[in-house]
């Protein structure tokens, strides 16, 4: 993987388990609203990088949420 740009899959669990609790605490699951993902994040992975021999800009590597050395 050069380069992922995706949910963070620590807030969608963390608003199923709000959801669950709804349903715990007897909220009928159809009188709750969809969830859609709320926070994505962008991966760089700066080995694949150089295996490829591909530079990427400094501009864009600032922006990454995570880069892989």
């Amino acid at each position: 993987m050069l380069a992922s740009y995706g949910p963070n899959y620590v807030a969608l669990y963390h608003g199923a388990a709000v959801v669950a609790d709804k349903i715990f605490k007897g909220t009928k699951p159809g009188d709750i609203p969809v969830q859609l993902p709320y926070v994505f994040e962008l991966t760089i992975n700066l080995q694949t990088a150089r295996a490829l021999g591909i530079s990427v800009p400094k501009d864009l590597l600032a922006r990454a949420d995570r880069v892989i050395h």
